[in-house]
């Protein structure tokens, strides 16, 4: 299969935005519309793709703040989980609650996951959806077996895990989300998370000292 995938990190969390590109027929998917929308499209322009699908891990302002422009720059649609649009909605609040300003409204969804698995498809490219919530609330990732990769967002980092302090956050259920949707991945999985360099199913199951203390 002829698939491609560039990231770049934008934004004041260091988020990142993860593009997958067929490069038959040039069209693209688009994980985690951090921020700053024309660098975004920028990124596809550049590999001279066209951004066709918007989707996003989960609603903290920092992988969903440019959802609204890039739609809006693109046409595409925007997936995300249904349960996180209460946190979706909430997007203008989320900067006056954590920066004291008033951030940009969400874009609208034009699908709502579920909590079931299923395959998201776009030419050659196939993602499988994993309900991961523990971080927050709806908080998917999303699998591409045929590369061997998974996009965890913030679920699991290299060598950590994500927050549960945040509100909506519940550390049991994450701890859930990672043995059951993420570790039963093939060590060799590469993961791309919402912050970070990449890492792999085998080396967090091994050596994550946040994963390592549940195998004792």
């Amino acid at each position: 299969m002829t698939l491609s995938i560039r990231f770049t990190t934008l934004g004041m969390a260091a988020t990142n935005a993860y593009l997958i590109g067929d490069t038959e027929t040039n069209e693209a998917v688009l994980i985690d519309p951090v921020d700053q929308a024309e660098a975004l499209k920028a990124m596809a322009d550049e590999a001279g793709w066209t951004i066709k699908l918007i989707i996003a891990t989960h609603a903290h302002f920092d992988h969903i703040m440019a959802s609204k422009a890039l739609k809006e720059l693109t046409g595409a649609p925007f997936y995300i989980h249904a349960d996180a649009l209460p946190m979706l909605s909430g997007l203008p609040d989320q900067g006056m609650r954590f920066f004291n300003r008033l951030f940009p409204e969400a874009a609208a969804p034009d699908r709502l996951l579920t909590s079931e698995r299923e395959t998201i498809t776009l030419g050659a490219i196939q993602l499988e959806t994993l309900f991961t919530p523990g971080h927050a609330p709806g908080h998917i990732a999303l699998y591409m077996s045929s590369h061997g990769v998974v996009f965890s967002g913030d679920a699991l980092f290299a060598g950590s895990i994500g927050r549960t302090d945040l509100p909506g956050g519940d550390y049991d259920l994450l701890m859930k989300s990672i043995h059951e949707q993420l570790l039963t991945l093939p060590d060799e999985t590469v993961v791309l998370p919402g912050h970070g360099g990449q890492t792999t199913i085998g080396r967090e199951r091994a050596t994550n000292p946040y994963i390592l203390p549940h195998h004792e």
